[in-house]
């Protein structure tokens, strides 16, 4: 059954934290498995559990702390998730994506989304960074989309096109930030699938086939959610890993590693990410 809210559940959750704030957020950050440390470079920082916030779903995932982070990041007003919500622990793609409208409401108008992923491409590195060009939301496509359900028309259209989910404009300031930090970027699709099982190497070679060159378990519905609400939207993959494609190979995919190999990559995100917001504002 999906979980349907209502415009002012929306706002009863943005005006709780409304209450602890000095002034509107302006970037939106999710982060992803392994990437919570990035919240602890917010200054003057307000925590938020999310237990705490009417109607918030609450994190249930090794890695993912639980609490809205809100304050200055490279001089930018950010809200910062650490520890999303997933389809694989239960929760409906309404209930994923409730934090989104939440921003929306509270004046955000960018989001930046972080993940960990399996690298597809067989060119990418456990360590890569991958600029999320597009996606191929299997989760969505078969029938768990977060738009489903009576549109809200204060958010969007009841039909948005997604062929620029993905801001260009952001895109194309993440390129030009990392050439100047000389930070190597990957570019390609991200897939996201259900989980929270890894994929087999046959879904693996599927996936690549398909055009896919990374997998994850997140990030699509908040995107989605995002793009309909008129928020631009950043993407970056974290290639924690390299996907299994032979079911004879010694290689075998866990989550402790993807914890860890997110945790090296977290200086050169960061470092990434603050570039980018420092831009923003430049």
């Amino acid at each position: 059954m999906h979980k349907q809210f209502s415009l002012q559940e929306y706002d009863d959750a943005a005006a709780y934290i409304q209450q602890r704030l000095a002034q509107p957020p302006a970037v939106g950050l999710i982060l992803g498995s392994g990437l919570s440390p990035l919240a602890e470079s917010i200054e003057d920082a307000v925590r938020i559990p999310y237990a705490h916030i009417p109607h918030f779903p609450v994190s249930t995932v090794e890695g993912h702390a639980g609490q809205l982070v809100i304050g200055q990041l490279a001089g930018v007003s950010v809200c910062a998730m650490q520890g999303r919500f997933h389809f694989y622990e239960g929760y409906t793609p309404q209930e994923i994506t409730f934090p989104v409208r939440v921003m929306q409401r509270l004046g955000t108008r960018k989001l930046i989304v972080t993940n960990a992923a399996g690298g597809l491409n067989p060119t990418f590195q456990a360590g890569d960074l991958m600029l999320i060009e597009d996606h191929l939301n299997f989760v969505g496509m078969a029938g768990n989309n977060p738009l489903y359900g009576p549109n809200v028309a204060e958010f969007g259209l009841r039909f948005p096109s997604m062929t620029k989910a993905y801001s260009p404009d952001l895109r194309a300031l993440l390129l030009a930030t990392a050439d100047e930090l000389q930070i190597p970027v990957r570019r390609g699709v991200y897939a996201m699938v259900a989980g929270p099982s890894f994929e087999t190497p046959a879904e693996v070679r599927f996936l690549r086939n398909a055009g896919a060159d990374a997998v994850g378990m997140s990030t699509a519905p908040e995107v989605i959610v995002a793009h309909h609400a008129g928020m631009e939207v950043l993407g970056i993959s974290s290639i924690t890993n390299v996907a299994v494609d032979a079911v004879d190979s010694d290689t075998d995919t866990t989550h402790s590693e993807v914890l860890e190999t997110g945790a090296i990559i977290v200086p050169r995100l960061t470092r990434l990410l603050i570039g980018v917001l420092e831009k923003m504002v430049g």
